[in-house]
């Protein structure tokens, strides 16, 4: 099945997630290789205020080193580091991934724990590497745009409170939608853009879902291996 256009984003979802741990260095290394232009990650702090990259706040059932369930903001970044998610694989922080992406692909940072974008906005301004910041948590978005109004900024949804999507974009100065891939159709992309907005589909692991989004307008498409996206 033929993609209708190459000129779209193409977004790995915490790296190469099918092939390495998610959210690590070696899946990101291997989303580049597979030639995505940006990478899509969650961030949280640790006890000491560094910032790490991982999606829950707590650590999983699989780890070595630490105790299942440890919440990542009661451990130390020294701590964090002693902890292997997979054998040989450790927690990266954000310093860290930037500094292995340099100029490679954009970076989109989704803001996972609280408070986390003052800790965040420190580490990009340290980096030459192209970052947005986006989240579920709105209030958030608003904070980091007071707090960095140069760093572009999304909205994260999956649900119909979508209906409000393009005011709240409005409201935070957000210019990038990040819409669960079911929620998606022409005129939702057409009122984004008529705000100078653009529209990037979650997590979209098909052929014919991607087909699809393209057609009706998205500037770019997440998944979960991008492999899936060539043309």
């Amino acid at each position: 099945m033929l993609l209708p256009q190459r000129n779209f984003e193409r977004v790995a979802h915490r790296g190469a997630k099918r092939e390495f741990t998610e959210n690590t260095l070696p899946a990101f290394e291997r989303a580049l290789e597979r030639g995505a232009d940006a990478l899509e990650l969650d961030v949280h702090a640790s006890a000491d205020g560094v910032v790490v990259v991982h999606h829950d706040p707590t650590l999983g059932r699989d780890v070595v080193g630490a105790a299942p369930g440890s919440r990542l903001d009661a451990m130390t970044w020294g701590e964090l580091q002693g902890v292997e998610l997979s054998p040989g694989i450790t927690m990266p922080s954000l310093a860290q991934v930037l500094d292995l992406v340099g100029g490679r692909a954009i970076v989109y940072v989704e803001l996972k724990g609280p408070s986390v974008e003052e800790a965040v906005i420190e580490v990009i301004r340290r980096s030459a590497t192209i970052c947005h910041v986006h989240s579920f948590d709105h209030e958030a978005i608003a904070r980091a745009a007071t707090l960095a109004p140069d760093i572009p900024r999304g909205l994260l949804y999956d649900d119909h409170s979508i209906d409000r999507a393009v005011p709240t974009m409005q409201a935070v100065g957000a210019t990038t939608l990040w819409p669960e891939w079911r929620l998606v159709d022409r005129p939702l992309v057409e009122r984004v853009r008529a705000i100078g907005g653009r529209v990037i589909a979650w997590t979209v692991n098909t052929r014919a879902n991607a087909v699809r989004l393209l057609e009706g307008g998205v500037y770019g498409l997440c998944s979960d291996d991008v492999r899936l996206l060539a043309e």
